[in-house]
């Protein structure tokens, strides 16, 4: 058991309580502001431009619409395999077309191999899509891809690329008082 140090005007019970098993901890006035410095913390660096590559199941499609419009307005070019391609389209962002990994050449691993991919959401269901989600976790893992598995994530980076550059530290004890009053 650590013991706990108490600094001046700091309650000892606000802050990452178990920092010895990787843990980190993001303060912002605002969700993706928190998730931004979270991911900093955690040594992820998160993209500002490029290419997004989204796969996603059928039961995320309609979600994966509106994480795309976000990424797009954010200046992210949208890449996707044909089914997810197709519900992007249909929104009316601008999507290339790229081949799932059985699909044949150039396919998605090519692209994350070939340094044109800066973000990946990828979403699955059935044997084949985890086993081709595999390939790709390899290869973003590889060349230093950030990479969501859910779509709570992918949101949840969209709105920290939101507000990456917001500077400064977040005092969780200004924060408590802006609460309280």
């Amino acid at each position: 058991m650590f013991p706990i140090v108490k600094f001046p005007g700091v309650d000892p019970l606000l802050g990452p309580e178990m920092r010895s098993t990787g843990e980190v901890m993001g303060v912002g006035y605002s969700f993706g502001e928190a998730f931004a410095k979270a991911q900093r913390g955690a040594g992820e660096q998160l993209p500002r431009a490029g290419k997004v590559f989204i796969s996603v199941s059928n039961a995320d499609k309609d979600d994966a619409v509106q994480v795309a419009l976000e990424l797009n307005r954010l200046g992210f070019a949208v890449v996707a395999t044909r089914g997810t391609a197709a519900a992007i389209s249909e929104a009316g962002i601008a999507c290339e077309v790229v081949n799932k990994v059985l699909e044949g050449r150039p396919h998605i691993v090519d692209m994350i191999k070939n340094d044109q991919i800066s973000l990946i959401i990828n979403t699955t269901e059935g044997k084949q899509a985890i086993a081709d989600s595999y390939t790709i976790r390899g290869a973003a893992l590889q060349h230093k891809v950030p990479y969501s598995t859910t779509i709570a994530h992918a949101y949840a980076t969209s709105l920290a690329l939101s507000c990456i550059d917001t500077p400064g530290v977040a005092r969780l004890q200004n924060l408590h008082r802006e609460r309280v009053a």
